[in-house]
C-alpha cells in the first residue's frame, strides 16, 4: 500500500514539477460557477483563441474558485520572461482577455490599471496580500482552492493530498477518532456538534456495515461555500470521507449533493473515478463511494430527513434518539458530516489536533467560512479564525457598505438565523456567542444590509422561504408558518393592527417549542431578533403606515421634484411601464399617483446629476402633492 502510493507521489510530483519548471507563461482561470456566471468560458475561450491565432505558446491552467466573486473572472497570468511575478487580474472579460494577450504576452506590458496586485511583492506592483480582502484571512480547507486543477487529481497530491489517508491507514482507528476529538472540531452544517464524539458513537458499534454520508444539501439563500469546496478541491472532501470511515469501520460511503449543482455533480464523479483508476479507491483503501442527487428540499439538510430522502421517501424528519450513528440509512449506524467538516479533517490529521487548536476560540476551534453578500463592496467567500469579529468581516476583510450608504443589520444562520445591528458588531464569530446574541453560525450565510432594508420586509422574505420548504409533518411549523407569514405580509402592504406584534411574538415562541426538526424551530429567528432589535419599524408600519427603509411598495410613492427636474427630459418617461408620467406646462414631468404602480423605473432612469425623482411614504407624500401643477 505504501509503495503504491509512494509511486503515485513520484509521478504526480514529476508532472508538477515539470509545469512548474516550464518557460512558457501560464494563464490560471477561475472556472467554478461563480467565475461561469460572470464569463469566465468566454474569457478561456478568447485566451485559446488568440494564443492560436498569434502563435503564442502558453499554458492555461482551469482552477477553482478563490473566493473573491465581486472580482470574477479572475485570471492570474505568470510570464516568466517579463520580469514580473505572477499578477492577478480581476473582471477579464473576453475584451480584456485579448487586450492582455497583446499587450502582456505579446508587449510584454502587463496593463497596471488593470490588475489587483501581485502573487509576490514587486518594486512597481503591490502584493494581493497587502490587501485586508486577503492578508486577514487564514486558509486551512480553502487553501487549495483557487490553487490546482480540481479536475487534475495527480494536482492535488502533488501538494501533499491524500498523506493523511495514508498516514490514517497505518494507525489505529481509535487514535483517529481521539485525534478529531482532541481538536474540538465541531460540525460545520450548523448544529456545531463535536465531530469527534459522533465518530465515536459510531465506532462502538458492533454492526456488520455502517455508512458515511456527505451532507452537500446547500440550500440557504446566498450560501454557497459547500458547492465552491466541491467544485475546486473535490479530493480534499474526498479524502476525508475515506479517513471517517476507516476511523468509524464503515465501508460504504454516500455524498448527496442538491441537483441544482450540476458543476460540483461533474466535479465530485470525476474525482471518484480518478481516485479508482489510480487506485486510492479500491486497492489504497477499500470504499464505494457513490453520489445521491437530491431534489432541492430544504428540509433535508436535517439528518434524519436526508436518509429518508436516500431511501425514496419524502425527506421528512424523524423523531430522535435514536440517532442515525445509532440507527441510521436502512437501519444501518450513520455518520453525517458537513462538506466543510469533512475537508477538515486531512488538515487535522497532518497538522496534529494540537496545531488546528492554536486557531479560533476555547470551544471552537478552527476556521469558519462564510458567504458574505447582500450590501458589501467586496462580497464572497471568506475563511477567517473562530472568534473574529463581524465587524472585521463585514468592514474590514469585505470592504464594508458600499454607496456612502449606512450599516443596519447583518443576517447570519441562513433563513433560520438572527438579525443583527450595528451594537454587535463587536461580537466575535463563534457557535456560542452567535447563539447568545440571538443569531446562529449555521452552515455559514451572511447577508449584509445597509439603512434602505426594511427589516419588517426582511423577516418576510426569510419566513416565506422557510414556510415553502416546511415538509408539513408538524402542525405548529405548518400552520404556524403560515399564519406568521400571513400577518407579516398584512403589515408590510400597511394592513398591520393593534395586537400584531404581540401576536407575532406569541406564535413564533409556540413553533420554536413545538416543532420537531431544526427548520421549524428556528424559523422565526428573524422575525424575533428583528422584533427585539427593530421594533419601532413593525410600529411605523402598524400605526403610522410608513415603511422606514421605503421598501414595501404599498407603504411608499415617487414624485418629481420640480427643482431639480431638467425641462425636455423624458428619460423616466420612456422608462414607465404604466403612462404615469406626465409634462407640465413648464415641459417639466409630474407623476400620476394613481396610475402609479411604485416599480420605481422611473427613479433608475432619472440622470444622477438631477436625481430628481425622490421615494417617499404616503403619508409625506400628501403635503407634497397640494401645490398646484400647472399641466
Amino acid at each position: 500500500m505504501k509503495q503504491q502510493f509512494d509511486n503515485i507521489v513520484l509521478e504526480a510530483k514529476r508532472r508538477q514539477q515539470e509545469f512548474n519548471d516550464t518557460k512558457l507563461p501560464k494563464i490560471h482561470i477561475g472556472m467554478a460557477t461563480c467565475g461561469i456566471a460572470a464569463g469566465a468560458i468566454e474569457t478561456k475561450k478568447t485566451f485559446e483563441e488568440e494564443l492560436l491565432n498569434r502563435g503564442i505558446s502558453a499554458l492555461i491552467h482551469p482552477v477553482g474558485c478563490i473566493g473573491h466573486c465581486y472580482a470574477e473572472p479572475v485570471v492570474i497570468i505568470d510570464h516568466p520572461d517579463s520580469g514580473f511575478p505572477p499578477i492577478f487580474y480581476h473582471e477579464v472579460n473576453a475584451g480584456k482577455a485579448k487586450m492582455l494577450t497583446n499587450m502582456f504576452l505579446v508587449e510584454g506590458d502587463p496593463r497596471l490599471e488593470h490588475i489587483l496586485g501581485a502573487t509576490v511583492a514587486n518594486e512597481m506592483i503591490p502584493s494581493i496580500m497587502e490587501f485586508p480582502r486577503f492578508n486577514l484571512e487564514k486558509r486551512i480547507v480553502m487553501e487549495k482552492c483557487g490553487l490546482i486543477n480540481p479536475e487534475d487529481i495527480y494536482e492535488y497530491i502533488a501538494y501533499g493530498g491524500y498523506s493523511s489517508l495514508i498516514n490514517t491507514l497505518q494507525r489505529d482507528p481509535k487514535s483517529i477518532i481521539k485525534e478529531v476529538t482532541e481538536s474540538r472540531l465541531r460540525g460545520r452544517g450548523g448544529a456545531g456538534f463535536s465531530t469527534g464524539k459522533k465518530w465515536e458513537m459510531a465506532s462502538i458499534s458492533t454492526a456488520n456495515e455502517k455508512i458515511v454520508i456527505c451532507n452537500a444539501d446547500e440550500g440557504d439563500p446566498g450560501a454557497y461555500m459547500d458547492r465552491t469546496i466541491l467544485e475546486s478541491n473535490p479530493h480534499q472532501v474526498l479524502e476525508g470521507i475515506m479517513i471517517c470511515a476507516h476511523a468509524v469501520g464503515a465501508n460504504q460511503a454516500i455524498i448527496y449533493v442538491r441537483s441544482e449543482y450540476p458543476l460540483a455533480v461533474k466535479i465530485i464523479k470525476n474525482a471518484i473515478k480518478q481516485a479508482q483508476d489510480i487506485g486510492i479507491l479500491g486497492t489504497i483503501f477499500n470504499l464505494k463511494i457513490t453520489l445521491f442527487q437530491g431534489s432541492g428540499a430544504f428540509v433535508c439538510g436535517e439528518e434524519t430527513a436526508l436518509i429518508k430522502s436516500i431511501e425514496g421517501f419524502r425527506g421528512m424528519p424523524n423523531f430522535r434518539p435514536p440517532y442515525p450513528v445509532q440507527h441510521g440509512l436502512k437501519g444501518m449506524p450513520t455518520v453525517i458530516n458537513n462538506v466543510k467538516t469533512f475537508a477538515s479533517i486531512p488538515v487535522i490529521i497532518e497538522k496534529g489536533s494540537s496545531w488546528y487548536r492554536e486557531t479560533g476560540t476555547e470551544n471552537s476551534s478552527g476556521t469558519a467560512i462564510f458567504s458574505v453578500v447582500g450590501k458589501v463592496t467586496h462580497p464572497g467567500l471568506v475563511e477567517i479564525p473562530m472568534g473574529t469579529s463581524l465587524k472585521t468581516i463585514i468592514s474590514d476583510i469585505c470592504g464594508n457598505v458600499p454607496n456612502k450608504k449606512k450599516f443596519k443589520a447583518v443576517q447570519i444562520g441562513g433563513p433560520s438565523g438572527g438579525c443583527l445591528p450595528e451594537e454587535f458588531l463587536s461580537t466575535p464569530v463563534d457557535f456560542d456567542s452567535l447563539t447568545h446574541a440571538g443569531a446562529m453560525m449555521g452552515s455559514g450565510g451572511m447577508v449584509v444590509m445597509d439603512e434602505d432594508t426594511c427589516m419588517v420586509d426582511v423577516s418576510r422574505y426569510f419566513l416565506d422561504f422557510t414556510q415553502k420548504e416546511s415538509c408539513g409533518k408538524c402542525t405548529f411549523c405548518r400552520i404556524g408558518t403560515y399564519h406568521l407569514l400571513n400577518i407579516l405580509t398584512r403589515i408590510t402592504k400597511g394592513e398591520g393592527r393593534e395586537g400584531d406584534i404581540e401576536l407575532l411574538e406569541r406564535l413564533s415562541e409556540d413553533i420554536k417549542k413545538g416543532s420537531l426538526c431544526g427548520l421549524g424551530k428556528t424559523a422565526p429567528n428573524p422575525v424575533l431578533t428583528t422584533l427585539k432589535y427593530f421594533r419601532e419599524e413593525y410600529e411605523a408600519h402598524i400605526k403610522e403606515k410608513k415603511c422606514i427603509g421605503k421598501q414595501c411598495r404599498k407603504l411608499t410613492a415617487y414624485y418629481i421634484d420640480l427643482e431639480k427636474c431638467a425641462r425636455g427630459c423624458d428619460a423616466c418617461v420612456s422608462s414607465c411601464p404604466t403612462e404615469a408620467i406626465f409634462t407640465t406646462s413648464t415641459r417639466k414631468k409630474g407623476i400620476d399617483q394613481k396610475l402609479c404602480v411604485k416599480c420605481g423605473e422611473c427613479m433608475v432612469a432619472c440622470p444622477p446629476q438631477y436625481n430628481a425623482v425622490k421615494k417617499v411614504s404616503p403619508v409625506e407624500l400628501a403635503p407634497i402633492i397640494e401645490r398646484p401643477i400647472m399641466i
